[in-house]
């Protein structure tokens, strides 16, 4: 009998755990919008069963679901307010949706792009290219 990737009961939220702001944001979203998934720095996760690249990861926040589908960026952001329910779930909803989908996919870019500017440890923060030899 063959062996079978197995299915995981939540979704998973993967950020960049070296990133200081990134590591304040999900923080602050655990307390304040609870979504229903399991939280994990790319470093630390199993990326090949998430069926998720390490540029991907470094590149955007991924929400995994339970079968393995694979949203980045704004959309991630949109799937994790989903699973939040109530009013959270109401602007996740309408983040998927053009224009406001289009407006999302902007911000998140912006703020991601310039995340090294909002951190503390903003060496970690910055783009791959734009990143000094860490020790």
């Amino acid at each position: 009998m063959p062996l079978s990737t197995p299915v995981r009961s939540r979704p998973v939220l993967v950020f960049d755990g070296d990133c200081g702001f990134c590591t304040s944001a999900v923080r602050v979203i655990e307390r304040r919008v609870r979504p229903r998934c399991d939280v994990t720095p790319w470093q630390r996760a199993d990326l090949a069963a998430l069926g998720v690249s390490a540029e991907r990861a470094q590149h955007e926040v991924l929400w995994v679901t339970p079968v393995g589908r694979v949203y980045g960026g704004a959309q991630a952001v949109a799937k994790l307010l989903l699973s939040a329910g109530g009013v959270w779930s109401v602007v996740g909803a309408v983040v998927t949706l053009p224009p406001a989908r289009w407006g999302a996919l902007g911000v998140y870019r912006l703020v991601a792009d310039n995340r090294h500017r909002l951190s503390r440890t903003a060496a970690a923060c910055a783009p791959p290219d734009r990143r000094s030899d860490r020790a």
